[in-house]
């Protein structure tokens, strides 16, 4: 078998190509120059000598147009191979910008220029990734299609109780984390790790790099969280019960003590039956006020869930509203529509809301009105008084806070339970056309 010469296995060179293209253009006017001169009457010295002159002429300028052509080729094949490597340093010199090559070098500058900043940007962003990868208290864990870690952060390393250096290069099943990794939704789970035993949040799903899957796996530490939502929850329920005590034992002992020094008394005053009678009703009445505080924190804290079904919106406003006698409520109806929820709890719901909003009318003499509307996010419906507004809405949803009298101050924070249940949720605000309140609920449709 026969090998190819080495040019053609190579191939012919552009610039080889480019320099017989210019020779050949010029070859035709030089053999016509030298046939005219061979004929001419000049000696035969004259005439090698013109000969020479006319090819050094000939091959000269194919030279120049050779490297004319050649050098700025060069220049950007240098300036490419410079990008590639990641050197953005590199400059072509500016020429005319009118000028096609110049145009070339002012569109390659301009490209190495682009190519730095986005480097520089990308430099950027990828340090201030790790440091927050590096600072927050969240164990992040990065796997190839291998299913072997390639990215640990620092809560990472100490939730498995490992250096970075004996993490990397393990697979999911050597780190035990594969019923974590393969959990298709976020899920809460209990179980032990080399950090310590605990609730943990998991957050498992993939994401591409170089047009392959790999898998990020996210463990946070709901301990701390849950404890101290416990802690604070236990210290209002303290707060709140301690302070319903206190209002109601404070009177019980001074009277108490009253009624020892009035049976102590020698003889006894003509009206001590009376005063006693007057002082064990006041005990008896503190007493009733216990128990109905009891009775309305056991309905709040013994919500039953939601028993689903379906609830035309029209009728619910409807009947709610017309139970309401002491005020006629302006219903602005929206369009029809039907939700998913408790009939029973809802009904309780929007009796809560539109009483307070019936109360605080009242108290100014003006009305309200109650209307809805339905869209992607869900049904919105609002009841809107023009009574005194809300002075402070902080304590709004603070069980047993109210600011009317002989409020109990769980309506409020039942019927948001209530919304909550239902996948919704309700807020009170002060109107801003006017003096007044607006309550909305939403609800998904």
């Amino acid at each position: 078998m026969k090998r190819a010469p080495a040019a053609r296995r190579k191939g012919f060179r552009y610039e080889d190509r480019l320099a017989c293209m210019i020779l050949a253009g010029g070859a035709p006017a030089l053999v016509v120059c030298l046939v005219f001169l061979w004929r001419s009457s000049f000696t035969a010295t004259e005439r090698w000598t013109y000969a020479a002159a006319l090819v050094g002429v000939w091959l000269g300028f194919a030279l120049a147009a050779r490297k004319t052509v050649i050098h700025p080729l060069r220049t950007l094949g240098n300036m490419i191979a410079g990008l590639r490597e990641g050197d953005y340093s590199t400059r072509a010199r500016e020429g005319n910008a009118d000028d096609v090559l110049g145009g070339l070098y002012a569109e390659a500058n301009a490209l190495s220029r682009m190519l730095s900043e986005q480097r520089l940007r990308a430099m950027e962003a990828t340090a201030l990734l790790g440091q927050v990868m590096a600072e927050i208290d969240v164990a992040v864990f990065a796997f190839d299609g291998a299913r072997t870690l390639k990215l640990v952060n620092r809560a990472g390393e100490a939730l498995l109780a490992q250096p970075r250096d004996r993490l990397l290069g393990q697979t999911v099943e050597g780190l035990g984390l594969t019923e974590l990794v393969e959990s298709p939704q976020p899920v809460v789970v209990e179980r032990s790790f080399p950090r310590g035993h605990g609730r943990w949040s998991v957050r498992s799903s993939t994401f591409w790099e170089r047009g392959l899957p790999h898998r990020l796996l996210i463990v946070q530490d709901l301990t701390r969280t849950l404890r101290e939502e416990q802690i604070q929850a236990w210290q209002r329920l303290v707060r709140v019960i301690g302070h319903e005590l206190n209002n109601s034992l404070t009177p019980i002992k001074s009277i108490a003590e009253s009624l020892r020094t009035l049976l102590r008394r020698q003889p006894p005053a003509p009206d001590w039956l009376g005063d006693a009678d007057d002082g064990l009703a006041v005990i008896a009445g503190r007493a009733d006020g216990l128990a109905r505080f009891m009775d309305a924190y056991s309905r709040l804290a013994k919500l039953p869930p939601p028993r689903i079904g379906r609830v035309q919106v029209t009728d619910w406003v409807r009947r709610v509203v017309g139970l309401e006698t002491r005020l006629a409520v302006a219903v602005q109806e929206g369009a029809p529509v039907t939700v998913s929820g408790d009939g029973d709890q809802l009904d309780q719901l929007l009796i809560n809301v539109v009483r307070n909003a019936v109360d605080a009318a009242l108290a100014t003499g003006g009305g309200v009105a109650l209307s809805w509307r339905c869209d992607r996010s869900g049904l919105s419906l609002w009841v809107d008084d023009e009574g005194p507004g809300l002075p402070n809405t902080t304590n709004l949803f603070v069980p047993f806070f109210t600011t009317k009298p002989g409020g109990s101050g769980i309506g409020l924070v039942l019927s948001r339970q209530i919304a909550e249940a239902h996948g919704g949720q309700l807020s009170l605000e002060n109107r801003s056309d006017r003096t007044g309140c607006r309550a909305i609920l939403r609800l998904p449709v």
